[in-house]
């Protein structure tokens, strides 16, 4: 009796869920990226009510406010995040061997830091002004640089973890410590007066969004 001939296995289907996520997180990006561009009143009255509150809170806690500071300014600031990225660049390179996930995981990180400039220059939207000031930020406003990159940091080193099976308390510790960061950055920049709570949002969208569709890719090309 002959064996009938088995086809080689060919590279697995993009699971059906992640796309499904991906193609949400786009549309939710582009379309508060477009309330946003066309200044939606009910989102912008949101916006001065959130921004007005915390603002007082800030000018009232001056402690708090300095913690803050010290947390945006150093520990969650985008060239920190960049220089951890960095350092598993060459740790996937070096240590691990893996040439193409290294080149993926910092063109990536560069990409995203380009498209956050890229949609700022395009929107130009005008960051609060306070006659009391507690900190003071640069070029435009939409999305957070800050919410924005941590997002998409934190995301692919969470998933870099996952793709290497790392212990799972390994994992997990390192999701809590995403979380936090991604959480806690855009509660500064809201506390701190140089953002508004859209400007966060849409930070995170689009950090989601970059991990998305740098997973898909990452799969596809690199099974």
């Amino acid at each position: 009796m002959q064996t009938p001939p088995v086809d080689s296995p060919s590279s697995p289907p993009q699971p059906r869920a992640a796309l499904r996520v991906t193609w949400v997180l786009a549309v939710c990006s582009a379309l508060l990226l477009t309330l946003v561009a066309v200044e939606w009143r009910p989102l912008t009255g949101l916006d001065d009510d959130i921004a007005g509150t915390t603002h007082r809170w800030a000018v009232d806690e001056p402690g708090i406010t300095h913690a803050m500071r010290i947390l945006t300014d150093w520990v969650w600031d985008t060239w920190t995040m960049r220089l951890l990225c960095a350092v598993v660049v060459l740790w996937l390179w070096f240590r691990r061997g893996d040439r193409w996930t290294a080149v993926w995981l910092g063109m990536t990180c560069l990409l995203g830091s380009l498209l956050q400039q890229a949609l700022k220059a395009a929107v130009n939207r005008s960051r609060p002004v306070w006659p009391d000031p507690v900190d003071s930020a640069h070029y435009a406003a939409f999305p957070s640089g800050h919410a924005m990159t941590a997002t998409f940091v934190c995301g692919l080193l969470v998933w870099v973890l996952h793709h290497y099976g790392a212990a799972h308390s390994l994992r997990l510790t390192a999701l809590a410590v995403a979380v936090v960061s991604v959480a806690g950055v855009g509660v500064t920049r809201v506390w701190l007066g140089v953002h508004w709570p859209t400007d966060v949002f849409g930070g995170w969208l689009l950090g989601a969004l970059v991990v998305a569709v740098a997973a898909l890719i990452h799969r596809r090309r690199h099974p």
